[in-house]
């Protein structure tokens, strides 16, 4: 064999070996921000059902509140009920936004919103890069569980049409 064929042969496995190794960092830094979107997720929950529970100890009363500390308590299996139910309370609330209590709320609501987006499209995106067959075969993403959606109603809350919001 010439030489020619061996530095070509030596040039194509290098770059063979230099798409493997950029391959399983993605995967890996996909997985790192998806749990890292899910650690912010999980904040922005709390900070919402601290808000609500403050809210309901001073205006809107037991069921309210009740459904705040059950969303403050709940284990991760049970967060996504919980969170589902709070959004119903909220809802069944008249909000004002003047208040500067709902206001805390309906923020807390709207970048819960977006914390959730942002986890639902990079809990995508790792599915979609650990789900191809080059991925699978390697087993590249072995190490970290399989990234989990966190599939609750929309929680924003809406403000009346004829009062302002902020």
């Amino acid at each position: 064999m010439s030489r020619f064929w061996w530095v070509l042969a030596a040039l194509v496995v290098g770059l063979v070996v230099a798409y493997l190794v950029w391959t399983a960092g993605r995967v890996a830094r996909l997985h790192a921000r998806a749990e890292l979107a899910a650690r912010a997720l999980e904040a922005h929950l709390l900070r919402r059902a601290a808000a609500a529970a403050v809210l309901a100890e001073r205006r809107y009363g037991v069921e309210l509140y009740a459904a705040a500390r059950i969303a403050l308590d709940a284990e991760p299996d049970e967060r996504e009920a919980a969170e589902n139910d709070l959004t119903r309370q909220l809802r069944a609330v008249d909000l004002d936004p003047g208040d500067p209590d709902c206001e805390a709320v309906i923020g807390a609501s709207r970048r819960l919103a977006l914390a959730r987006q942002v986890h639902t499209d990079l809990v995508r995106d790792a599915r979609s890069a650990r789900g191809r067959p080059l991925v699978r075969v390697l087993r590249m993403g072995r190490r970290r569980p399989w990234p989990r959606y966190f599939d609750i109603d929309d929680p924003t809350l809406t403000v009346p049409a004829d009062v302002p919001a902020n």
